[in-house]
């Protein structure tokens, strides 16, 4: 065989190794590419930092799956982001926020599974139990319609109150108040410093406004029961509809699901928030 047999012999071996080889680890860069996924949540405090960082080495050690977080610190950024594409999946919503969403924005964002609950409280400078709130007192709750219909039914479900059977409630769907309350809508962010108020009795503040105030959740003199009411304020990983099916996705959800991840939760904020995907609908 000639000199120029065997080179041209080797040539075509070298294309075919390299072809191969292009087939093997090429195909092999395409699949890790595919598990490489991007969440989108809300800037927060170290603590979960922690607990995104547990997620992401089981989504990786148990998965194969790269998990990425991109942090935000404006609620209207995730579902942006996410219907651009820009983001694969979120955690940072609760079932009202997202219906308002899709029907404002005409998206189609679904939940893909619950996360965890920080259940909303009464609280008061002023009374020890919510059954000693007086006659004529003043009850504020924030003022977007979320957390206003839902500080509404909150009081409801203290015995305060009783409401129309509404999704929107404000102080005019209000049927029965046997103490004359005057339950005042103000912004969120003053929910906490309105309790200096003489006139105000108690307050239903959201938990992120409480900690801020330097307000202990242990002191609330009233807090938010899982039950069939409050499913709806359950946070969640949302995803785009058409990609709801999505092998991937669904073990990032599995990923977070995890005892893990519930002990840290307990471990960080107690009672203030409330790990929900084993709850019982």
């Amino acid at each position: 065989m000639s000199k120029k047999t065997n080179w041209i012999i080797a040539g075509v071996a070298v294309v075919v190794i390299a072809a191969g080889a292009y087939t093997i680890f090429g195909h092999q860069g395409n699949k890790s590419a595919d598990k490489t996924v991007t969440i989108g949540v809300m800037a927060g405090d170290k603590n979960e930092d922690e607990i995104w960082k547990s997620v992401i080495k089981t989504a990786k050690d148990k998965y194969g799956i790269t998990l990425k977080t991109k942090k935000f610190t404006d609620y209207l950024q995730p579902n942006k982001a996410l219907s651009s594409g820009d983001i694969d999946l979120n955690a940072f919503q609760n079932y009202p926020f997202l219906d308002n969403w899709n029907s404002q924005y005409k998206t189609n964002i679904v939940s893909i599974g619950d996360t965890w609950t920080t259940p909303l409280r009464i609280y008061s400078d002023k009374y020890k139990n919510v059954s000693d709130i007086k006659s004529g007192d003043q009850i504020t709750v924030s003022n977007d319609p979320t957390n206003e219909n839902r500080g509404i039914h909150l009081l409801a479900e203290a015995g305060l109150i009783k409401v129309k059977d509404t999704t929107k409630a404000t102080p005019k769907d209000i049927t029965s108040n046997p103490k004359n309350l005057k339950v005042t809508p103000v912004d969120a962010s003053q929910t906490a410093s309105s309790l200096k108020d003489p006139t105000v009795g108690a307050s239903v503040i959201n938990t992120n406004f409480a900690k801020s105030a330097k307000i202990d959740v242990e002191s609330a003199i009233y807090v938010e029961k899982l039950n069939k009411d409050s499913q709806q304020y359950f946070n969640f990983i949302a995803a785009n509809k058409k990609d709801k099916d999505k092998q991937v996705y669904k073990d990032v959800v599995k990923s977070l699901q995890t005892d893990k991840t519930k002990s840290l939760v307990k471990k960080f904020y107690g009672t203030a928030q409330i790990t929900v995907w084993d709850y019982k609908k």
